[in-house]
């Protein structure tokens, strides 16, 4: 409530002839009305916040959120977009917000899924768990006296969709870190506008009215009318594109009845196409259309059910081999300032093909932080046959799904360099 709120005034803020103190090292001491400080009082009041959490605690990272802020104000705390409303229309909205706020440098936003105010309809809260969980930060929120939000109160239709994306978006935890140390190190955003890694993608034909990226790697492409059972296309920016759910590579311009895209068997992608590819898509419920940039390289973990919780089990990494093949291992404790002095792990993976089949290059881990994992499950999508799979010149045991598309297999952990050869 930090605008400030004071609800009784006519104002519903502090009286604007209130007087502040303005005293910093940039100019001199001097006093100012609330009618000019007002929209700067909100991240005053997040940064005492934030500096004040860092006095008590030291070498903890302060945790703020907040719904007022001013620029550069994503020093100091998260945001959220505020009271809501259970509408589609508002679902549009908080795709637009949230893109917007990451443009402006709050890459580190939400809002109340499902709606602040109103009550969704099951459907509306289905489809809103679906896309938020591709979001930055996911809240499930209400007020109060409002009909109830929980994922579990329509029926166990909709919460089995419900639970498949939040245990979708617990699995992408890594992805989701690696972009969180991006975000710190560079300001990209967590979410982005298509066009912010595909110029071209301005100039598309498609309404995308509700298509963003999560990442440069992972295009979201929910309907742009989601309340309506139309059938829309998606444009796919050039340079091939993979089904995030299948793992098989997207066909040119194609879908099936059950309106996901029809793939193009023994499609490598190694070598960009001139142009994007189109596909069409028909809205169903239980189905958010999300696409894997050819060249991405994917972490995921085994399921839990909280980001206190130590997964069990290999680490895994996709492969979706195409243009620019490149992924990138971050983690540290996940709540101290350790990583500041060098206890983190990163570390980048890249891909190449040639003659002899695809080399996948591990560098040697930069910080000196111990993961959780201690075996990496390697899986390469768009394969079309079996292979031999080699480990620094050692021959490692490999699987061949050929329907599925997908070359497997599994090595254990170390902070060196590591080159894998895969001959087919």
């Amino acid at each position: 409530m930090n605008e400030p709120s004071v609800f009784k005034t006519p104002t519903a803020t502090m009286p604007l002839d209130n007087i502040h103190h303005v005293a910093s090292d940039d100019f001199a001491p001097r006093d100012a009305s609330h009618a000019e400080i007002h929209n700067v009082y909100g991240m005053e009041n997040t940064r005492a916040t934030y500096e004040g959490l860092l006095t008590l605690r030291p070498d903890e990272r302060p945790f703020v959120m907040t719904r007022a802020s001013y620029a550069g104000g994503q020093r100091y705390s998260a945001t959220w977009t505020g009271d809501n409303s259970a509408t589609w229309d508002h679902l549009k909205l908080a795709i637009h917000q949230v893109i917007n706020l990451g443009l402006s440098g709050f890459s580190w936003s939400a809002n109340d899924v499902g709606g602040f105010t109103g009550g969704p309809s099951p459907e509306l809260l289905t489809r809103w768990f679906e896309i938020a969980s591709f979001m930055p930060i996911f809240r499930d929120h209400a007020a109060k006296d409002t009909p109830r939000a929980e994922p579990w109160v329509d029926g166990p239709e909709h919460l089995a969709i419900r639970r498949r994306f939040v245990e979708e978006r617990y699995r992408l935890m890594p992805y989701l870190y690696a972009l969180a140390d991006d975000n710190a190190r560079t300001g990209d955003p967590i979410m982005r506008p298509v066009f912010y890694d595909y110029p071209d993608a301005i100039h598309a034909t498609c309404d995308q009215g509700m298509a963003f990226t999560l990442g440069r790697d992972l295009l979201v492409a929910p309907p742009p009318h989601p309340e309506s059972p139309q059938k829309y296309d998606v444009c796919l920016p050039q340079g091939g594109w993979y089904d995030y759910w299948t793992g098989l590579p997207v066909s040119q311009g194609k879908a099936d009845q059950g309106g996901g895209p029809v793939q193009a068997a023994a499609q490598t992608m190694m070598d960009a196409p001139s142009g994007g590819t189109n596909v069409t898509e028909t809205p169903k419920l239980d189905r958010l259309p999300v696409f894997v940039r050819a060249g991405a390289i994917v972490p995921r973990q085994p399921l839990v059910q909280s980001t206190s919780e130590i997964p069990q089990g290999p680490l895994s990494i996709d492969v979706y081999p195409g243009p620019d093949c490149t992924g990138t291992l971050y983690a540290d404790d996940g709540h101290s300032l350790d990583y500041q002095r060098g206890s983190f792990y990163r570390r980048t993976i890249r891909c190449t093909r040639d003659a002899q089949g695809l080399k996948i290059s591990i560098a040697a881990v930069d910080g000196r932080f111990v993961p959780w994992w201690r075996q990496i499950a390697v899986t390469v999508h768009g394969a079309t046959a079996g292979g031999t799979v080699s480990l620094d010149g050692r021959k490692l045991p490999s699987s061949f799904d050929a329907a599925g598309q997908r070359l497997s297999f599994q090595f254990g952990e170390q902070r060196g360099a590591r080159d894998i050869a895969i001959a087919q």
